[in-house]
């Protein structure tokens, strides 16, 4: 399909050309007309046209010898832009650097640069904000279902060991032991062990005596029964004086004890090494792999859900939150503010330390153009103005023409 920009370029062409072939026939008629009459004027119309076809011509070949060859003859210094293109692009994309990309014309700019402005009144349309959610959740749901399950898997499988791994469980075993302590939960655990010890102990009375004839026989023989009920009365007795008693030295020596154990559990060595050989054997891939499997599997549905439906929570929360901060953006100047710098700040930089990838990539890119790809593209963006060259050589040459000639019929006469 022709483009608006080869219409013209060939419009233009057409009209120079046509300008010459007009010198041309004009130049005809006057030869013969000179045959034929002995008019003064004709002479003046004949150098005209003469010296038209001469910078018509000398105008189409100083054109045309920019772009290519021309009539494809391989005349030195011709076809210039396809022959120089690797300097080309190398002063272009110099020039491009040292004038447009430097200190002086960025600065203006970027400090012109009002981001937040244009984010909070884009934000402002709820056509927008649509626009953006529905965007946003297509990329989101795209990435989602993209997602290897099982990389996905092994992924938070390894982050969950590691962090599982990273938890000091002597630490919160020894803090939970003081809470319970200081929350006096171990009296409470007391209380409720101590009824059924006493149950215990009287529903224990045969296997008592069987135990006392296993060890003293003897004393079993003369007063065993006498014996285990006294023990077991005296048991009773002790385990309700400490139910009744809440500083009894036992509850006092168990609330020592536990304080001690808990003290002990961050310094001993024993137990650093109990448990980290405890969380070896438990927290490793094997373990956690159905419960990871559950999990992504879970969060996967639910986000897909909520992204599926119109009136999600998901929806609801992102669309509430761009609301907000347009109108944060848009009531807060001391939050556009440092926002704005923080941009202007950012792309001053990026601009000034990208200079130089910026000419590379322009000399690179025009350096790789193909075959007469650059002439081409040039002569399109140009090439309209060129003929204008070659419409005003013909006019030129045409009147510098009849002025050589005026002046050497003045001084012959």
């Amino acid at each position: 399909m022709t483009s608006i920009k080869e219409k013209q370029l060939r419009k233009h062409k057409l009209i120079a050309t046509g300008l010459f072939f007009l010198m041309a026939l004009i130049y005809g008629l006057m030869v013969w007309l000179q045959h034929h009459s002995s008019a003064g004027w004709i002479g003046y119309v004949k150098a005209f046209s003469e010296a038209g076809m001469v910078g018509a011509l000398a105008d189409w070949f100083a054109v045309t010898a920019l772009f290519r060859h021309p009539l494809g003859l391989p005349i030195p210094h011709t076809n210039l832009i396809r022959r120089k293109q690797k300097d080309l692009g190398d002063n272009l994309g110099r020039f491009v650097k040292e004038n447009f990309l430097n200190p002086e014309n960025i600065r203006p700019y970027i400090e012109k640069l009002d981001v937040v402005k244009i984010v909070a009144d884009w934000l402002k349309k709820e056509h927008n904000r649509e626009v953006l959610q529905q965007e946003s959740f297509g990329l989101i749901k795209k990435i989602i279902l993209d997602l290897e399950d099982s990389e996905v898997e092994e992924f938070l499988n390894k982050k969950s060991i590691e962090l599982l791994q990273s938890v000091d469980y002597q630490k919160i075993a020894s803090a939970g032991i003081h809470y319970m302590i200081e929350n006096n939960e171990h009296n409470k655990l007391i209380d409720n062990l101590l009824p059924q010890i006493k149950n215990y102990v009287n529903e224990s009375q045969q296997l008592i005596r069987e135990k006392i004839s296993e060890n003293r026989p003897f004393i079993a023989f003369l007063a065993g029964k006498k014996i285990s009920k006294e023990l077991i009365v005296g048991l009773e007795k002790f385990i309700e004086e400490i139910q009744n008693n809440p500083d009894h030295f036992v509850r006092k020596k168990i609330e020592s004890g536990l304080d001690d154990f808990a003290e002990k559990l961050l310094i001993s060595d024993e137990w650093n090494q109990k448990f980290d050989r405890l969380k070896t054997e438990l927290i490793n891939t094997e373990n956690l792999q159905p419960y990871v499997h559950d999990l992504w599997l879970t969060i996967k549905q639910m986000l897909l859900e909520n992204l599926e439906e119109s009136d999600s929570m998901l929806k609801n929360y992102f669309d509430r939150n761009i609301q907000k901060l347009s109108e944060n953006l848009s009531n807060d100047p001391e939050l556009g503010k440092r926002i704005n710098g923080w941009i202007r700040h950012f792309a001053y930089r990026m601009i000034l330390k990208n200079r130089d990838e910026a000419e590379k990539l322009i000399s690179s890119t025009v350096s790789q153009w193909k075959g007469d790809e650059l002439s081409r593209k040039l002569e399109l963006e140009v090439g309209k103005d060129l003929q204008w060259i070659r419409v005003n050589g013909t006019i030129v040459g045409g009147l510098v023409g009849l002025a050589i000639y005026t002046l050497t019929q003045l001084f012959i006469s």
